[in-house]
């Protein structure tokens, strides 16, 4: 269902047996000869959509998909091979977990086997995981939740302890709904929960981004020389900036992008509306996007802390990867509450910014609209800033300057002025490189406004993969350093 038709080739050789019972042997005997297969994996290369991938999955018909010392060797091999060969691998696992006939010794196998699956990222090259009904104990456990991206099949039983373990040793159910695959998506523990049928274009999608030629062939070596944008007062870009029907991160990846793969949560059992994960292309220039969804932040639900620890997988994932990381500002602000205190807001605004400024892929930041407090700092640092003519930074928005200073909100549009926050001061001020037009506003030409916008991000991912890097990172510390000064 998910390689080309006649592109499977085996990897697999005959499975060194150790010493084994009577009774073991004699399992092993009938799982071969009911499933036809000589192990619970099966390894080996194929291609979807033409391109060459190697695969490692799992048949639990074959004594519950169990891993073994056989097992784990044959998924080793693999992985060392997709590793030495250059190649995205695309894992598929259904199991029991460990395979309980050869005890301790099958139970440590799951360390050689995530050993070889870090190396393996280690070498830039993508790890995809899709979950299968039902993936439980150590493989769950070890290379089921290393993705750089996972999904999951409907329904599936996914968790650690199975549920018939669990009753025995404690002679209760597991509470229902929590093993569940869309329970884990809703916890942000996965990407996205897909049946089988739609894998193969989800992979596909996702391989067009991990897999671009990082050099973008078709796209222009220099930036082109930026539209002159009219002036407009500060106030009247604040107050555009706020329009409901203002176009945000998914209207411009809607409009503007290609291959979107969306991701989701942190992976760490957290999940912020308020921010947006995404492999995506622009033209032909890859990405990982961070973007602040203005319809995700609500009175309600501000963007917390959840949300920047999701920014923060995408950083790591830019890194891992070897791809550019695009960040997307428009924000309110973030959450001000006791709950985003003891989340750690203000630590972790300290630590995105710490791993945008020495992260070592290339870094373009986009200022949407809003850029208010420590939510839009947070993910600003990068090589480049491009910024939409009616968006803004501030360190609070101008009612809350206002009030400070005048112990009064009347006076914001004032404070907007003085304070330099539309773009047109920024750049001025040497913290954003180019301005974006708007004709006037965003949300009056939404699908021109993204292409546009969508034209300038290709040409400086473009531009940004071809310097080199240690000068680019060298660059963006030193731009900082000196600003303001």
């Amino acid at each position: 269902m998910v390689l080309d038709e006649g592109s499977f080739c085996s990897w697999d050789k005959p499975p060194v047996r150790h010493p084994q019972t009577e009774a073991y042997a004699a399992e092993l005997a009938s799982a071969r000869e009911r499933t036809g297969l000589d192990e619970a994996v099966m390894t080996g290369e194929g291609t979807i959509q033409g391109r060459r991938v190697a695969v490692m999955a799992c048949e639990f018909s074959f004594l519950a998909g169990s891993i073994g010392v056989a097992a784990a060797e044959r998924l080793v091999l693999a992985v060392e091979r997709a590793t030495a060969e250059g190649l995205p691998l695309l894992a598929a696992p259904v199991s029991g977990g460990t395979r309980m006939q050869e005890g301790a010794v099958a139970f440590i196998q799951m360390v050689k086997i995530t050993a070889a699956i870090a190396q393996h990222k280690a070498a830039g090259l993508p790890y995809l995981v899709y979950l299968r009904h039902p993936t439980t104990g150590g493989v769950f456990a070890s290379w089921g939740s290393l993705g750089h991206v996972t999904v999951a099949e409907p329904g599936a039983l996914v968790g650690f302890l199975g549920p018939r373990v669990y009753e025995a040793l404690y002679q209760r159910t597991f509470p229902p709904g929590v093993q569940v695959a869309e329970n884990l998506f809703q916890r942000g523990l996965i990407d996205a929960v897909v049946p089988p049928e739609d894998i193969a274009e989800v992979l596909a999608r996702a391989l067009n981004v991990l897999c671009a030629d990082r050099t973008v062939p078709d796209a222009p070596r220099e930036r082109s020389e930026p539209e002159p944008v009219p002036e407009v007062a500060a106030w009247d870009s604040i107050v555009r900036s706020r329009r409901e029907d203002r176009p945000g991160v998914r209207r411009l990846l809607r409009y503007a992008a290609s291959d979107v793969v969306p991701l989701n949560g942190t992976g760490q059992g957290e999940q912020d509306p308020g921010l947006l994960v995404a492999l995506a292309r622009f033209g032909g220039a890859p990405c990982v996007l961070l973007g602040q969804d203005r319809r995700g932040q609500t009175e309600d639900r501000p963007m917390g802390p959840g949300a920047l620890r999701e920014a923060r997988r995408g950083m790591r994932l830019a890194a891992e990867l070897c791809l550019p990381l695009v960040t997307v500002i428009d924000t309110p602000g973030a959450a001000l509450s006791a709950e985003a205190e003891e989340g750690g807001l203000a630590g972790e605004i300290a630590r995105c910014l710490s791993d945008l400024i020495t992260l070592e892929a290339p870094t373009l930041t986009l200022l949407l609209g809003q850029g208010t407090g420590g939510g839009a700092l947070a993910l600003l640092p990068g090589d480049r800033v491009i910024a939409a003519q009616h968006g803004w930074l501030s360190p609070l928005p101008p009612e809350g300057a206002s009030a400070i200073v005048h112990r009064d909100t009347a006076h914001a549009p004032e404070m907007a002025a003085s304070q330099g926050v539309r773009s047109s001061d920024l750049l001025a001020a040497g913290i954003v490189d180019r301005i974006v037009p708007e004709r006037p506003d965003a949300a009056d030409e939404p699908e021109e406004f993204c292409r546009r916008v969508g034209h300038v991000l290709r040409e400086e991912l473009a531009v940004l993969l071809g310097e080199d890097g240690p000068k680019r990172l060298a660059a963006r510390l030193e731009r900082y350093r000196r600003l303001g000064l």
